[in-house]
């Protein structure tokens, strides 16, 4: 699969935009039959390939409340919260998100943040009180006791290609798949702006500093709520030093010498790489 632009890749919204308007928050009974994003934890529950359509199946009548996010090709579209000790009903199939196709995985990740803050937002983090009503017409909560305002949280992230002539870095986590780099990241921290994000990650995770820091791209990614903020940057001056709270190791390579394994094409990160690292010609 290729993807032009970022806006093109996974959980970005551009490639629903046909197929899904999201809706304020509602109750399950107020439309009808239609589609259902059936989450549980990492895996979606499917009929033969596609999003399970009309009245749930009997076993998950009283699995939870239901939330109606949008609509899903012209239907209503609702989101389920399912337990790990739910069993699959017979005609479901349940799928992990990294095997679901783009458009459907891009569904499951907005399902994923909302599910995200509404299990965030059962308590005021203020004052702790449980009594959380909604703010129409949007997502957001108001505390019941101090009347404080809450809203979904976004968390920004930094994600960089640190480029030395022909050569390009990459790290690895110890907790990823053997044998997988991919590139520096990290969250943006108080007063900082993204360019100087990228430098102190940079600095704080392998001891290099960087210049003439280039935004390439964004992609958002539900796991559980960031923005992705792409970027690259080109060597300054250092010797790699990796920080071993954070790596487990980073090293220079080029076309000819790479990793074994890389991030997945659907992510910004092997974006990044394929379009400013691997390319004949690259900006």
């Amino acid at each position: 699969m290729s993807y032009p632009e970022t806006v093109n890749l996974p959980f970005n919204g551009e490639i629903i935009r046909t197929r899904f308007t999201q809706l304020k928050p509602d109750s399950v009974s107020a439309d009808g039959p239609g589609y259902w994003v059936l989450l549980q934890g990492d895996t979606l529950w499917l009929r033969e390939g596609d999003l399970h359509r009309g009245e749930l199946p009997e076993p998950l009548a009283d699995a939870g409340k239901a939330l109606r996010f949008g609509e899903w090709d012209g239907a209503p579209v609702r989101l389920l919260s399912l337990s790990k000790s739910d069993e699959v009903p017979q005609g479901l199939q349940a799928v992990p998100w990294t095997e679901l196709p783009d458009q459907i995985a891009t569904l499951y990740g907005v399902a994923r943040q909302i599910l995200y803050w509404e299990k965030l937002s059962r308590h005021c983090s203020r004052c702790g009180s449980g009594e959380m009503t909604r703010i129409a017409p949007t997502w957001g909560k108001r505390c019941g006791g101090c009347g404080h305002e809450h809203y979904p949280h976004i968390h920004p992230c930094v994600i960089v290609l640190i480029r030395r002539g022909e050569e390009f870095l990459l790290a690895r986590k110890p907790e990823w798949a053997a044998g997988r780099y991919s590139l520096v990241a990290g969250f943006v921290d108080f007063g900082e702006s993204l360019e100087e994000c990228v430098a102190r990650e940079v600095f704080e995770e392998t001891g290099l500093t960087v210049q003439n820091v280039r935004y390439v791209g964004s992609q958002n990614w539900p796991f559980p709520s960031q923005l992705m903020a792409g970027f690259v940057a080109d060597y300054r001056s250092g010797e790699i030093a990796v920080e071993e709270d954070e790596l487990e190791d980073a090293q220079w390579f080029t076309k000819e010498r790479m990793p074994p394994a890389l991030p997945p094409k659907r992510s910004i990160a092997r974006w990044i790489i394929d379009n400013f690292a691997l390319k004949d010609t690259v900006s």
